[in-house]
This record gives structure tokens, sequence and C-alpha cells, in this order.
């Protein structure tokens, strides 16, 4: 148990240093003083590159219209290439033609930064759809959260929003592309195949003829967990030793999960012109985040009640659906980044989980607000910051304000529309499964635990998460068009109503802060926030979580 401690501490902290230099970097990359001559030479480039579309600043609606066609574009260029990867180029392996529901479920993942996959990669796609199609929107999807990103703090501080077409350049180029790159590098370095050439036939020390796949991993798997998409190349994942060979391998896959949307707190803070508010911020989403990776260690250190009949002495926690070349920790720690951003990458099978383990990645889907996905995990947390202030301000008996904006009731309706959207899709989808053949045939368990692949499903549909508890068998047409719809709806709410709230905002006369004004960079506010993302979460999602994980693991007691 020491050990585990040891290594999840240190891993924390590496990425918890590296992420203050790069949020200034990214600060520098996506908000760059006007003064300074690379601004003025880059914004040129991007200009040129973008033309008309990039030369005028954007208010809110104009930002948003300009976000969805980029977004429509990206969709409809995707599915075509997936719709037609058995006449085109770079097909050395002869990949068929695809289910049109497995493509529309495809395209909307990847287009919404989920990466939730219903195929094997190395089984259905070509290089050219893995490459062209599928890790270029991992690079342009993940810009688009930046973007949002870099125009609501813009928005907040009293400016202009900017340009969308501008900020996704700026997002591509400047800050994924070059990480994308150096991590890359490093995964080659600890054996990730890199390579265009088709699979190799190799034999056995039995004589048997085995056919293994290969590709461009290394680049593949880079920006699958930089940008937090979480796309696998294989169809298991960074569980396939070809994705992450080694325990060092591990280890960079993992810092790269997180890094950059801690950095984006940072970025946040340093546009917003408040360190200290980004700080309380960076803190309360650290404190929810470690308290279910304390837990899902602690839980997972616990032999599985699956083997407790069997003749085998389990004396190091639950081994099932782990790799045991990246330790016992790896595998819940990993649990945890990646659902507590909207990464879904996995190296370890949460199917296996022990009950209450699985119950941790769940969480951080049903908050979806500590670090997120990158740029959108500080938008969704902005949803939670206004409800916290407005309850706030009404408690002492004041008019609420955020930054020197006063907060009134419609702001307060577009947050709570958003809270209430991500619940409703969650909830609704999953009892709908729940209660018919749609989900209930597919199921590989019954009770709680086939309950909770579902729940899980739809959980990491609406969170563009891309995990999933893989018992269920959701390569089906009707889970392709509900998921797929799910996350198409699930991506562009919890955008758009920020931006709304924020154009809503830059309409009124902003207060000057007094020391009558509800401080943001105090324990206090952190305190009220922590309470308002925990209470909103419990009363949507208790209930539901007492007849899947909950109840499971009272059953696996008795």
């Amino acid at each position: 148990m020491l050990q585990a401690i040891l290594f999840v501490v240190l891993v924390l902290g590496a990425i918890v240093l590296i992420s203050w230099p790069l949020g200034r970097y990214m600060r520098w990359a996506m908000d760059p003083s006007e003064a300074a001559g690379e601004a003025r030479r880059f914004t040129s480039l991007f200009q040129s590159i973008g033309g008309a579309l990039t030369r005028d600043g954007q208010d809110w609606k104009r930002y948003v219209l300009s976000l969805l066609t980029f977004n429509v574009v990206l969709f409809v260029v995707t599915f075509a290439i997936l719709a037609l990867q058995q006449y085109l180029p770079l097909n050395p392996d002869a990949k068929g033609a695809l289910d049109p529901s497995l493509i529309f479920n495809t395209a909307s993942s990847f287009t919404t930064n989920t990466n939730l996959q219903h195929y094997s990669g190395e089984v259905s796609m070509s290089y050219l759809a893995q490459l062209a199609a599928l890790m270029w929107l991992q690079f342009v999807s993940a810009a688009v959260g930046i973007a949002a990103l870099a125009a609501l703090a813009r928005g907040l501080a009293g400016r202009k929003l900017g340009n969308f077409f501008v900020d996704v350049q700026r997002a591509t180029f400047l800050v994924l592309l070059p990480i994308a790159f150096v991590v890359a590098l490093l995964l080659v370095a600890t054996g990730v195949p890199m390579t265009f050439n088709g699979s190799v036939v190799a034999t056995t020390l039995e004589g048997a003829q085995q056919t293994i796949a290969r590709g461009p991993v290394a680049a593949f798997v880079a920006i699958k967990q930089i940008g937090t998409n979480g796309g696998g190349f294989f169809g298991p994942n960074s569980t396939h030793p070809l994705e992450n060979p080694t325990f060092l391998s591990n280890v960079i896959e993992t810092i790269a999960i997180i890094l950059i949307p801690m950095a984006c707190v940072w970025m946040f803070g340093r546009i917003i012109g408040r360190m200290t508010h980004a700080g309380v911020l960076f803190a309360v989403m650290l404190l929810l985040m470690g308290a279910r990776i304390v837990g899902a260690v602690g839980f997972e250190s616990v032999p599985t009640q699956a083997f407790a009949s069997l003749p085998i002495t389990q004396d190091v926690g639950n081994l099932e659906g782990k790799e045991l070349r990246f330790g016992a920790s790896a595998g819940p720690l990993w649990a945890v980044l990646t659902t507590s951003t909207s990464n879904g990458s996995v190296n370890a099978m949460h199917d296996s989980l022990n009950p209450l383990t699985g119950l941790m990645p769940m969480i951080g889907m049903w908050l979806n607000e500590d670090f997120g996905g990158v740029g959108v995990g500080m938008v969704n947390m902005f949803l939670y910051i206004i409800v916290g202030v407005f309850i706030a301000g009404m408690m002492i008996g004041r008019t609420p304000e955020y930054l020197g904006w006063r907060v009134e009731a419609r702001e307060v309706k577009f947050a709570m529309l958003g809270l209430l959207a991500h619940g409703f899709f969650i909830l609704v989808g999953t009892a709908i499964f729940a209660a018919t053949p749609w989900g209930a045939a597919t199921l590989n368990n019954i009770g709680p635990h086939g309950f909770s692949e579902i729940f899980y499903e739809f959980s990491s549909a609406t969170a563009n998460n891309g995990s999933g508890f893989e018992g269920l068998g959701d390569a089906t047409p009707v889970w392709n068009i509900a998921t797929g719809t799910v996350m198409l709806l699930a991506r562009f709410i919890p955008i758009i109503l920020p931006l709304a709230i924020v154009g809503s905002l830059s309409t009124k006369r902003r207060a000057t802060e007094s020391s009558g004004t509800l401080s943001v960079e105090d324990g206090t506010f952190a305190g009220m926030l922590t309470a308002t993302v925990v209470i909103v979460g419990a009363l949507t999602f208790f209930p539901a979580a007492t007849l899947g994980p909950i109840a499971e693991h009272v059953i696996s007691m008795n």
C-alpha cells in the first residue's frame, strides 16, 4: 500500500509542477499581448490561412455560430472518409465497409472529443481512417475546447471574445501539435511502434502463425492522451502492449492525460488576471479528484469477490483485468484521471474493478468539473461557479457578483440548464435502455453490475469521456444512434450556455469590488464551491448509484 501511495503522489506531483509553466505558455499561445512581436506574426499567419473569416472580432453569438459551423464540417468530412475507406488509399490490410450507424457514432464521437469506440481500430479502420479522420479530429476537437475557454476568459476579463478561427489554429499549432510531437517521440523510445507497413505474421514458440496488427501507433496515442481524447489505435486501448508497452510508457501516458487540463486552469487565471482565484479553483478540483483517487486505490486494494471461491491467494488486491507490468495501483489511478478529464482511455478493464472502485470513475463523469477535457473542464466548472456565487449571495443578502459582474436570474437559468441537461441525458438514457431489450439484451451480466454497465455507458457518452464497462455489447445500431446523439447534444450545450452567460454579463456595467463583495479568492469561496458541486452531484445521481455499484458492493459482501 505504501508503494501505491508513493507512486500516486510522485505522478500527481510531477503533473502539478509541469502544469504551471505550461499554463504560462498556453496563455502566451492563446491570448498573447498585442505588443509582442510573436503575437503579431502568428496572428498575421493564422489570418492569412483563414482568410476573411479570421479578420474580425466576434461577439458570443458569432463565436458560437462559427464553432458550430466548424464542427458540422468536421463531422461531414469524417463521415465521408469512414464511409469510403474501402476505396481510399493507405489501406494495406484491405479494411472493408463500415455499418452506417457505426459511422454516425464514430463521427459523432471523435467530433465531440469523446472517442467512445464501438469498434476495434485494428479490425475495422484503415490507416487513412485512423489518421486523416480520427487522429485529425483528436487535434481539432481538443482545439475547439481550448478556444472556447480562451473566449470565456476574455469575456470575463471585460474584453472581446476574439475570433474562433484564429483561436482554434492557435490551439492546434501552438499548443497541441508541439506537445504531442514530444510525447510521440518519448513513446517511440519506450517501444510504441510507428510504421505505415501492414500487419506482420509471426511464428510462435509452439509453431502457430499469429497476425500482429501495427501501424502509426505512437503519433495516434500521443494526441489521444494529450488532447483528452482517449480513442485507442487498438481495441484494448492502453492495455495493449503496442500502445503501452512498459512501466515508463505508462507513466508518460498517465501524465499526458491531465497535463493540459491542469494547465488550462492556470491559463484561465492569467487571462482574467486573477491567479489567486485560479489557485482556489485548482485546489477545489484537486481536492475532489484526490478524494476519488484515494477511494479508488483503497477500494481496489481489497481482493475481488469473484475469486473468493477459487484456490488462489489474493494478497495484493484485485488483479483481475489489470496489466501486471504496470503495478496494482496504476489501474485505479488511471481510471480516476481518465474520468476526471474527458479522456476515456484505459490501462485496465473498468468492468473488472471492484464495485466501489468502479463508482469512483462514474462520479468523475457525473460531476464533470474537476479539470475535465482540455478547455471544457474549466468551462463546465464555470457553471458550478455561477450557481455557487448565486447561492452565496442570497445567503448573505447581497446581489451575487462574480469578478465584478452581477449574476442575476438569466445567468443562473443558463447555468442550471447546463447542469440539469447533463443529468437528464445520463439518467433518462439509462432508464430507457435498462427497461427495454435495447439495453437488457446487450448485457454480459445481470443484476446491479448489468445496470452499472448501462449507467456507465450513458455517463461516458454524456460526459464526452469515451471509456466503458466493456462487458456491454454496445456495437448495435440502437446503441450507436442513441449514444451518438447524446454525445453531440452533451458536447455543445455546455459550451454554448457558458458563452451565452458571458454574453449576458457583458451587457451589464461591471462593478468595482469592495469589502462587502463576496471574495472568490479565499477558503469560504472554496468551501461553497465544493459544497455546490457535491450537493448537485449527490442529489442528481446518488439514487441511481444505489441501484448499480452500491447495490453490487452490498450483495458481494453478503
